[in-house]
């Protein structure tokens, strides 16, 4: 997640270009067409284990690629690894890309703070919807951290490593759906964004270049840091949600409802109060989206006494609590592909 410093050098002159594109729709409804029970989705929410979390996320943040500072050769080695994942596993890139990487240039990273780094990219892979395939489900997180500093490593096991292997693992579950023939609706954008820590560059490099319209842009779930627990909590069952009725009450309600379903974890709102002092609503990537009137959540488990620190490693993150997490993304992330109706935009920031 980007630090308070960064985050208050672009929060002034990003709200001066906010605009929100509010769309209405006359009829609402939860339902789906497609006959998809949420014992299916659960069955391939399930697939989702710990093991292959920790099993990723021990390559993501080891050593080898050097903390992942933005456009780093250690970056560049990550996403190699999480493309081979997408291709070991049948998952295509968007048929409109040219490959798995949307490249994001130097000129850019740099345009607003000249931080002196070089290009990078964000890595995108694709869940091809079905009847309404044309409407895109965005599901993001940043998969760089913040490098080495005075010789020290920086892992960013859970900032932001731990969303990096959920989107990889719930991708995986979306695409043994869709090769069952439960596969989503609406396509599924997995999106892996560069330049976070630099200041949300790579997921608004997308918003600006996006490779699908914004108007068929129907939601984006973003995680960051979802691997572990902090002071506030005696247990690890929670999860921060921020922003789900910052636009849609629809989304706000499939939040509620996918947690009630079966998983029972204590959904916080302690920073979604638009007066929070942490202002996190608009320090991750989903805030990009959000400035644009797409409805968005952002996954969250606070921050704890390793945040941006070279202890931030895969021995503390408590993948029990990483699991139930990601499943609770991958429901969130189902039921919007599947209901018969987009989400209602009905609220303005």
């Amino acid at each position: 997640m980007v630090s308070p410093f960064i985050h208050s050098l672009i929060f002034t002159s990003n709200m001066r270009k906010v605009i929100y594109l509010v769309s209405l729709f006359v009829l609402a409804s939860c339902g789906t067409t497609k006959n998809i029970s949420s014992k299916d989705a659960t069955f391939y929410s399930n697939l989702i284990s710990e093991n292959s979390l920790k099993n990723n996320l021990t390559i993501i943040a080891s050593d080898e690629m050097q903390g992942r500072d933005t456009g780093s050769s250690g970056q560049k080695k990550a996403g190699e690894f999480i493309v081979e994942f997408y291709k070991n596993n049948n998952i295509s890139m968007p048929s409109k890309a040219e490959s798995y990487f949307q490249k994001v240039p130097a000129s850019f990273l740099n345009a607003k703070y000249n931080e002196n780094l070089p290009d990078s990219e964000n890595i995108w892979a694709f869940i091809e919807g079905t009847d309404k395939k044309e409407e895109i489900v965005v599901l993001s997180a940043h998969y760089d951290h913040v490098g080495i500093k005075n010789g020290e490593v920086y892992n960013g096991a859970d900032d932001d490593g731990s969303g990096t292997v959920a989107l990889m693992e719930i991708a995986k579950a979306l695409q043994k759906a869709k090769t069952e023939g439960n596969g989503p609706r609406r396509s599924v954008l997995i999106l892996h964004v560069t330049g976070e820590e630099h200041g949300l560059h790579g997921s608004r490099y997308y918003s600006e270049n996006p490779l699908y319209p914004l108007a068929n842009t129907v939601a984006d779930v973003n995680i960051d840091m979802i691997g572990r627990r902090d002071e506030f909590h005696n247990d690890n069952n929670y999860v921060y949600v921020i922003g789900s009725d910052y636009l849609s009450s629809d989304l706000y309600n499939i939040c509620e409802d996918v947690n009630k379903k079966s998983l029972n974890l204590f959904l916080d709102y302690k920073y979604n109060d638009r007066k929070d002092p942490n202002r996190f609503y608009y320090r991750s990537d989903h805030y990009n989206f959000a400035k644009n009137g797409i409805p968005s959540v952002f996954l969250f488990n606070g921050t704890h006494a390793d945040y941006h620190k070279p202890t931030d490693d895969v021995e503390k993150i408590e993948f029990d609590a990483l699991a139930k997490r990601t499943k609770y993304a991958f429901g969130i992330v189902w039921e919007i592909a599947n209901r018969e109706n987009k989400l209602i935009v009905d609220k303005k920031e």
